[in-house]
This record gives structure tokens, C-alpha cells and sequence, in this order.
């Protein structure tokens, strides 16, 4: 057996645990951690301070990514301190958990066709965020029902490099301030992400 294939088993079976450790998530103790985050992302349309846009939506977001998410806020290779400090402090079980419970707070069921025309920028985001903003594997986020400031937030990071991510970066990097605005108004108007909520 030659590297090549041994590195692949050995990707497969990483792949293969992580994706095993993300489907053992408990929701419940997610839930219990969750009681911090809520205080942002618990409030609809509250505002991050500087600079100012929506704190995102996370009912129904992908758990994949919601963990590589917090891994990134961890790392640093997304910026925002108040993340980082929350994230620095979660260990691989507690982000599957907080994955499990914001996962669990599934959004109505998108319809078959996207709401709406969308622009023709929006044409490339189809392969992984779907036509409708429902992602289309469990890595790439549900971007449908996101709030618009937010998406186009994100957007301008990716085409800064404030957001390190080698398939977002060269898709962000030619798109005008109007076509981040016509993506972020098309995605955020189809069902999708909610604001959760905490009994």
C-alpha cells in the first residue's frame, strides 16, 4: 500500500469520526450551553456593536458547520473577539452539543424552487449553498432566511481576506457592492434560518 492510500484511508476515517462525533451531539446539554450565546443570538434583529450588522441567524444552520465555525473563531482565522473568547473555551464535545441543539431547531421545509429571480451572481453559490440557500452538504452553511446585512457582512470578509476560506475568497473577490447586495436580499428572503429560541 503506498502513501497515497494510506493517507486517504486515514482521511476517511477522521472524516468518518468526526462526522460520527457530530451525529452523537446531545441537543439537551447543547442546549445548557447554548444559555450564553443566547444573549446575542437569541434576540431577533440585534445588532453586533462595531461594526454594526444582525447577529446571525443559527436555528436549523448545518452542524458541520456550525462546528467549523466555532474552530475558526477559536483558531483566529475569523475575526471577532467576542467569539473567540467564547469559543477559546470549548473543547470538541461542547461544540458538537451547541451543533446538535441549534441543528435540532429545523425551519420549515424550503419548497422545491427558490423564492423569487435570482441574480445571475447568485449562479455559483447554487453549488454549495443550493438555488434556494439550503446547503448543499453538511460542511456548506444554510444561508436561506439569513439576514441580509449579515450575508453581505460575511461577504465582504471573504472578499477582504478578514474571512480565510480558499473557496469563498476568489468567488468573493470580483463582486461589486451591488452585486453583494442583490445576493444578500435573494438569499435572505428564502425560508430558511431562524432566530432560536430558549424555554
Amino acid at each position: 500500500m503506498n502513501c497515497r492510500s494510506k493517507f486517504l484511508i486515514a482521511a476517511g476515517m477522521l472524516a468518518f469520526v468526526s462526522f460520527r462525533a457530530l451525529a452523537d451531539g446531545d441537543p439537551a446539554r447543547g442546549e445548557k450551553l447554548a444559555y450564553t450565546c443566547m444573549g446575542c443570538h437569541g434576540i431577533e434583529n440585534y445588532q453586533n456593536a462595531y461594526p454594526a450588522y444582525s447577529v446571525p441567524r443559527l436555528g436549523g444552520q448545518q452542524p458541520a458547520y456550525i462546528v467549523s465555525a466555532l474552530e475558526q473563531y477559536q483558531s483566529g482565522s475569523r475575526p471577532h473577539p467576542t467569539m473567540r473568547g467564547f469559543a477559546s473555551s470549548l473543547d470538541a464535545e461542547d461544540r458538537a452539543d451547541l451543533a446538535a441543539y441549534f441543528s435540532a431547531q429545523v425551519p420549515p421545509a424550503a419548497g422545491p424552487e427558490p423564492v423569487g429571480t435570482a441574480p445571475p451572481q447568485a449562479e455559483p453559490c447554487g453549488a454549495c449553498h443550493g438555488r434556494n440557500g439550503r446547503g448543499t452538504t453538511p460542511d456548506y452553511p444554510n444561508i436561506g432566511g439569513q439576514h441580509s446585512d449579515y450575508i453581505a457582512h460575511a461577504l465582504n470578509a471573504y472578499r477582504l481576506g478578514k474571512r480565510k476560506n480558499p473557496i469563498m475568497a476568489p468567488l468573493a473577490q470580483p463582486l461589486t457592492p451591488e452585486d453583494i447586495e442583490a445576493l444578500a436580499e435573494y438569499f435572505s428572503a428564502q425560508p430558511g434560518l431562524q432566530t432560536p429560541r430558549q424555554d
